[in-house]
């Protein structure tokens, strides 16, 4: 593969331990990795990208997600619903998937991700009806190009035992255990690099036991790999984990084994002093989804207080059903401006904004090798053209990113390949795919 020279960005933010900002630098890649930063860098034969009017960024980072429900968007019956009630409507159009509604579903949402900068997702997939499987998604995170952490999830408590969830949608504990040692074994990989790394991740506790929970995070630990769920998503998740708990979900996660730098939950809106604390000393990562929990009222999650607690916080999309959108610096706009609702202007910067979305993601995910931009570190980079409308007038072009936009990046690199070009997917026929996605969607409405 041919070496690719990044040249004469306006600023490439590298994210390395200074966050040195350099202006009119190069970026040299290398078979999928950085070997270069810095002004006037010489690679004769290389492919040379001219970013002249161009932030280079790290690749973003997607730390929960539901590609599934890209088929799902704009439900009525749950557009104006909390959580709970919000499921309740979407549980039975789930229950009539199968595998290609999965593959279908997760090339749309990833390639929607990849197109606003994102490099790295993770995918919570707690539902396997009509033959579905896990690979389903993973076969076509291959073909977009992302880096992709999926996740075994599950269900197995259904209705008629007091969970949420449709009995046609849960799976018997053995069965889910037997599925997690299959995935891992299938797909995990575990060296630097990689572009498949599988985690496990019951859906959450009001949908399995603590049994299941338990087995699960030893299963983890054995295998290697990390743990994710939902947590402390809003008022009714807090009051459902005391009255069958009898403690808070930040309590119910460490007596089960759920905290950990290995760990990383979804939302934790309802985080308490005392929870925040228990993730900091744990070293327990968060996915941060600020425009979901808007969506579904759920609230503002206390990210100043896990910051300055020292807590790993990454961004998440969530499911493109309770979004109902998927991207992701869209999303860091989002965060950034609900700090500042409820802690005043000064309580997050666009700068931190963007390290959470980059940076952040990939700590939160444990991945070292990636979520910036220096030598050794993987190849997976936005380029970002800020001389368009969006931008149009903007002093600081690192801030107007988050502040203004652009929002849809105009070159995409993953471990060196080429994703977007000109703000264009290049690795799938992206209008054929949206084609058939709408065709599937239309069928489950009609049904």
């Amino acid at each position: 593969m041919a070496d690719i020279l990044i040249r004469n960005a306006e600023v490439v933010v590298t994210m390395n331990p200074r966050r040195d900002e350099w202006a009119g630098a190069d970026v040299l890649l290398r078979d999928g990795v950085i070997v270069g930063v810095g002004a006037g860098l010489q690679a004769p034969g290389a492919r040379v990208v001219e970013s002249r009017g161009c932030v280079v960024t790290p690749g973003l980072v997607n730390t929960h997600h539901h590609l599934y429900q890209t088929l799902t968007r704009a439900v009525p019956g749950g557009q104006d619903a909390l959580l709970f009630g919000w499921l309740k409507t979407l549980y039975p159009i789930w229950a009539r998937f199968g595998p290609r509604e999965m593959f279908t579903s997760a090339q749309v949402g990833l390639a929607e991700l990849a197109l606003s900068g994102c490099t790295l997702t993770s995918d919570h997939l707690y539902l396997y009806p009509n033959g579905s499987r896990l690979e389903d998604t993973i076969h076509a995170a291959a073909e977009v190009g992302l880096r992709f952490h999926p996740t075994r999830g599950a269900m197995s408590i259904g209705e008629t035992k007091g969970g949420l969830p449709p009995d046609a949608l849960v799976e018997e504990e053995r069965a889910i255990l037997n599925d997690m040692i299959r995935v891992v074994d299938a797909f995990h990989d575990p060296r630097e690099g990689a572009m498949v790394r599988v985690g496990l991740a019951p859906c959450s506790p009001f949908s399995v036991s603590r049994e299941l929970m338990r087995d699960t995070a030893l299963l983890a630990r054995d295998k290697g790999v990390m743990l994710h769920t939902h947590l402390a998503e809003n008022d009714e998740d807090i009051a459902y984990s005391l009255a069958q708990f009898g403690v808070r979900p930040g309590q119910y996660a460490e007596d089960l084994g759920w905290t950990g730098a290995d760990v990383w939950h979804a939302h934790c809106v309802k985080l308490d002093a005392g929870e925040i604390d228990l993730f900091a000393r744990s070293g327990t990562g968060v996915a941060h989804c600020p425009c979901s929990n808007c969506r579904l009222g759920s609230g503002i999650a206390p990210v100043r207080a896990m910051r300055d607690a020292g807590v790993n916080v990454g961004l998440g999309v969530d499911g493109s059903a309770s979004n109902d959108a998927g991207n992701l610096m869209a999303e860091a706009r989002q965060a950034l401006l609900l700090q500042r609702v409820a802690r005043g202007a000064d309580a997050m910067a666009a700068r931190e904004a963007l390290e959470i979305a980059t940076l952040g993601g990939a700590q939160v995910l444990g991945r070292d090798d990636c979520g910036s931009i220096a030598p050794g570190k993987r190849a997976d980079l936005a380029i970002w053209d800020v001389s368009g409308i969006e931008a149009a007038g903007s002093w600081d072009p690192v801030a107007a990113l988050i502040l203004c936009g652009p929002t849809r990046v105009r070159d995409l690199f993953v471990d060196g390949k080429q994703v977007v070009a000109d703000g264009q997917m290049v690795t799938i026929d992206l209008p054929a795919v949206v084609a058939h996605q709408n065709r599937l969607a239309a069928a489950l409405r009609d049904r």
